[in-house]
């Protein structure tokens, strides 16, 4: 038998419209508040949250819309925004768009449908371009948008692809190559920091861009490591791009550093578990998550407050795969 309002409030002894009160968080005293969740669990009854939504302009539920979960980065990006909005006692609508404009556009418009409180967004390029008013608070994680219309947290992008061509020219290396991802300004922003690095220090930049997958890497990098023109080190704009590029450095049978020096981004534990370990860029994943909840109460508590964005510094992580435990300088 369906357990209903009117059930509880003959148990509670009050009127169904105190029970909705009283469920919906309304004005009622907390005695009697008690009195009514206490028929609840007597009677085993379970509200409507949907019809309850639908009545509401505040869902207390966030969107989180990534690029692609199986990047170990979202994934910890993910699970601090999700710590964060169960201590605020707030619900998560996770999505992955696998860097489709689609597919982005779709869950844009559910998250409207479903009357989100606010979303935090990890949109291609493509999409950031053009992103408008999106009817809700929003704030990007990773990617920029349009400037000064949405919040933001992303890394120093160009001080890491930086500090990676300046270590590799400081190990001795001077074929430098870069491997960077296809579809987000976060990309862009490191290939054009590592042009730029290159460039001051006297050198050719050659770089290339691919799917931000370890499969799609994987497939050009082996085109590149197989070529004449073979770099002697290469710096990958991620960690599955990283991934990839291992994967086909070994197929080639390539030694790493000695025939070909290895650094990225995103300090995952399997970059320190393979030999000889990889010299990487360490993302505040944790710290990047927690901004974009701040950032995204904020401006739920103060729609009209300017327009932040937080720029957070990436951690050089020293490795093998660079020469460092061969006692390069």
């Amino acid at each position: 038998m369906t357990v209903g309002i009117r059930d509880v409030a003959r148990a509670a002894g009050v009127s169904t419209a105190t029970v909705s009160r009283a469920l919906g968080g309304g004005p009622v005293s907390q005695a009697l508040r008690e009195q009514v969740e206490a028929a609840v669990r007597a009677t085993g009854y379970r509200p409507n949250l949907s019809a309850r939504r639908l009545r509401s302009q505040d869902t207390q539920t966030i969107g989180l819309i990534v690029a692609d979960i199986r990047n170990p980065f979202f994934t910890a990006v993910s699970r601090a925004v999700e710590d964060a909005a169960y201590q605020a006692g707030m619900r998560v609508i996770l999505c992955n768009t696998d860097e489709d404009p689609e597919r982005e556009a779709m869950y844009l418009r559910l998250m409207q449908e479903e009357r989100v409180t606010g979303v935090i967004f990890a949109p291609t390029r493509a999409t950031a371009e053009s992103l408008d008013d999106l009817g809700f608070p929003a704030v990007l994680i990773d990617r920029t948008g349009p400037p000064g219309r949405f919040d933001g947290v992303v890394l120093d992008n160009v001080a890491a692809a930086t500090a990676l061509v300046d270590h590799l020219v400081a190990q001795g290396f001077s074929r430098i190559g870069g491997l960077f991802g296809s579809t987000s300004s976060t990309a862009a922003e490191r290939q054009a920091g590592y042009e730029a690095a290159m460039r001051r220090h006297g050198l050719a930049p050659a770089s290339r861009t691919a799917l931000p997958n370890a499969a799609a890497a994987e497939a050009a990098a082996a085109r590149w490591l197989g070529a004449d023109d073979r770099p002697e080190a290469l710096i990958l704009s991620n960690g599955l791009i990283l991934m990839g590029t291992l994967r086909a450095a070994r197929a080639l049978s390539l030694r790493i550093p000695e025939d070909l020096a290895l650094a990225g981004f995103d300090n995952e534990p399997w970059t320190e578990l393979v030999e000889p370990g990889l010299t990487v860029i360490e993302q505040p994943v944790a710290e990047i998550g927690a901004q974009a909840m701040s950032l995204l109460f904020e401006r739920i508590r103060s729609p009209d407050q300017p327009v932040r964005k937080v720029v957070l510094s990436g951690r050089p992580v020293l490795r093998g795969s660079t020469g460092v435990l061969r006692g390069a300088a």
